[in-house]
């Protein structure tokens, strides 16, 4: 009795130790979404940081589209969304953890591929292949606001959801691109990328997730986020 009596103890104290992890944030399930356009600038190092600071976490990693981000996060499809730019939504909290500045995206061959940087003013009239999507409100987007400011126009001849997407058209000469930096990361062969003579304005790089979520986690989460971010 008095063995069985000391496993029972055991058996006791490691379930008060693990609720323990739990409770700390170093044990559970995390659920990560990310859009694509970070994939290659943020998962190769983010990965093996949460591995590391998270070891006894089972993770998930799930990527997510501008149509989807804010579903996915609302259904707790996701635990946790890193995000370009933030989601804007009363019942989803936001931190802000760096910026991503624009830059042009065109073919190789244009002509102001040749300049080392380039005048917003020479974009007027260019077709434009257009991010965010169209279920965005164009008054929020970065891009509508630089063009605005240097009155400059150019057609929207394509909207897509990626970088991805954006890049494959650019190539095949459906338009030019205006993308945060990382998207030069995993850019095929014949795009180039130049910033802007005239303009420093950038994007914000954000870690979202749902405001009454009580998951522990999300806090160790977000610190790995944001000591990854700095080195991107």
């Amino acid at each position: 009795m008095l063995s069985r009596a000391r496993e029972a103890l055991a058996l006791t104290a490691e379930g008060f130790e693990a609720a323990r992890a739990v409770a700390a944030g170093r044990r559970g399930r995390l659920s990560v979404g990310y859009m694509f356009v970070l994939a290659h600038a943020v998962l190769p190092r983010l990965v093996p940081e949460l591995r590391r600071s998270l070891p006894k976490v089972d993770l998930e990693f799930i990527e997510l589209s501008a149509s989807t981000r804010e579903a996915r996060l609302l259904d707790h499809s996701v635990t946790v969304a890193l995000c370009m730019p933030a989601i804007r939504h009363s019942e989803i909290e936001v931190s802000t953890i760096g910026k991503q500045r624009l830059m042009l995206a065109m073919p190789a061959g244009s002509q102001l591929a040749r300049s080392a940087a380039v005048p917003v003013r020479k974009l007027q009239g260019r077709p434009l292949i257009s991010l965010p999507g169209p279920a965005e409100d164009p008054a929020t987007s970065v891009v509508t606001s630089l063009l605005r400011r240097h009155q400059v126009s150019m057609p929207v001849a394509n909207r897509v959801e990626t970088a991805h997407s954006a890049l494959s058209l650019v190539l095949a000469g459906e338009g030019m691109a205006i993308l945060p930096a990382c998207s030069r990361l995993g850019c095929p062969t014949g795009v180039v990328f130049r910033p802007f003579l005239d303009a420093d304005d950038a994007i914000d790089v954000a870690v979202c997730w749902r405001r009454d979520a009580l998951n522990p986690l999300v806090r160790n989460f977000l610190k790995c986020a944001e000591k990854v971010i700095r080195q991107v």
